[in-house]
Formats: C-alpha cells, structure tokens, sequence
C-alpha cells in the first residue's frame, strides 16, 4: 500500500509511519512546505498535522494546519482514501451523557477554546461533503504512550516512574479523561484506511478514568502519588467505541495496561 504521513514527525504520525513500514507499505513523510504534496500520487493519506497543546497561541498555525492544507490536499484530489484525525475534545463542551459520532456539536464562538473545536469541525466537514466518500474522520481521545518525550498528562506519569518511585502532581483527583494507548491508536488507523472505511469514527477506549483511580493503580504498584486537589469526580461525555469495535478493533483498558507496565518496571522487584 502507498501510504503518505502528514504530520509524520509527531507524536502520533512518527510511531504511524513507522508501523507501516514495519508492515511492509511505502511510506512518504512529506516535510513542511513540500508542494509535491499536490502533485504525485499520495495513495492512502493519513491526515496526522495539527496543534493541541500550542493552539491558543498559535491561532494562525491552527487553521492553517488543521483546515487551509487540508483543503488544499483534497482539491488536488490525488489520493486513495484520507483519514483525518480529529478529537473527541469536541464533545467537552455538548453536555451529553454520550459522545456519539453522530451527534450535533455544541460550540459557542466567543470562547477562546473554540478555536480548536471550530478548526477540527472544518477540517471534519470538509472530508464529510467534498471528497466523494474517499474519507474518513478519526476522532482520537487522550493518547498515551511511556516512551520518554511522549507528550500528555498520563505519559508524563509514566515517563517520571521510570526514575522516580514518588512524586507529587498538581492537579485533581476528580479530573477524568478517556485514555488510549498509542499502539491501539495507530492500529484503528491502519484498519479504518485499509478499509476504505468512511464516516466519523471515535478513536477511544470508551471509558472514563479519573486522575484519582490512576493514582490508586500507582500507589498499588508501589508508588507514592499524591495529587494537589481532590475534588468530586467529574461529569464528562462517555465516547461511543460501537463504529470502532464494528471495525475489529478493541482498544485495551488504561488501568491495566499501566498495572501491567509499572509491573515490568518496578526497580525493587
């Protein structure tokens, strides 16, 4: 399979394109600014470009990334299939019980975080209406990884307990989040493209762990965490995984996947 990364030196796009090599697929990185985008054949496009932690002050950027070359890989029109990766941040501000792929979205202009729901939803419309079914949105909750450098709150806790058996976080206890592991990630995207699959898809474990249920497997493990606030657990969206798991694909749990980790890393074992 002819496979091209946008994106592919991040988090996500750089462990994407090197499992599709692995796999045995020709894999094209294109660097930033590279106008051969728009003319040679990109085969199985895996959208990975855009900005998360940095958007707010990067707004620009943002569009750019998350929308402007987008529209401008679709108009050239020389790809296979193009999976686009969106969040499932979008359903944080629906205060629906669910997040269901195919729910209305709730979005207010005049928050500054809309930014990002509002560039991800154009950028998801966009593939939905103009790319003659070639196309398919990912939906991605929190990824996870214990590989030193991995961004995000769950990995920075991973990451320090390879060198550090306790350590204070500042942050709540009741805080929650859906967590999947990288690898699962990159394996929905690897079936949802060779599927040709199209439609929205929510890249998640469809479970709610909160930041004081982490920390009880940690200190299980025989780590000391403690958290600077502990408030009531919070309400948040449950994420559907019933058009992911039609697919084959199963992410695993977070609370057991850490168990199981910590288990192999523990130096007084």
């Amino acid at each position: 399979m002819r496979c091209t990364v946008i994106g592919g030196a991040g988090f996500v796009g750089r462990r994407l394109a090197d499992t599709l090599r692995r796999a045995g697929h020709e894999v094209w990185v294109p660097a930033r600014g590279d106008r051969a985008l728009f003319s040679r054949d990109l085969g199985h496009v895996f959208y990975c470009a855009g900005l998360t932690a940095d958007y707010a002050a990067r707004p620009y950027d943002t569009v750019a990334a998350h929308v402007t070359l987008l529209a401008d890989v679709l108009r050239a029109n020389r790809y296979e299939h193009l999976v686009y990766l969106s969040s499932t941040r979008l359903y944080d501000s629906s205060q629906l019980p669910e997040g269901d792929e195919a729910a209305a979205l709730s979005l207010q202009p005049a928050n500054p975080r809309a930014l990002y729901d509002f560039s991800k939803g154009l950028g998801e419309n966009l593939c939905l209406t103009v790319a003659d079914g070639r196309t398919a949105v990912a939906r991605l909750s929190c990824v996870f990884d214990w590989e030193a450098g991995s961004p995000g709150f769950l990995s920075e806790w991973l990451v320090r307990a390879a060198s550090e058996r306790a350590f204070r976080l500042d942050s709540d206890a009741g805080y929650v989040r859906d967590y999947i592991h990288l690898d699962d990630v990159v394996l929905a995207l690897e079936t949802i493209s060779t599927r040709r699959a199209g439609g929205i898809f929510n890249v998640a474990s469809g479970e709610n762990v909160s930041n004081g249920q982490l920390a009880e497997v940690f200190r299980n493990a025989g780590w000391d965490i403690n958290l600077s606030r502990s408030s009531p657990v919070q309400r948040a969206a449950v994420c559907s995984t019933s058009a992911l798991r039609a697919l084959g694909v199963t992410p695993r749990d977070v609370q057991s996947m850490v168990a199981t980790y910590l288990e192999t890393i523990r130096p007084w074992n």
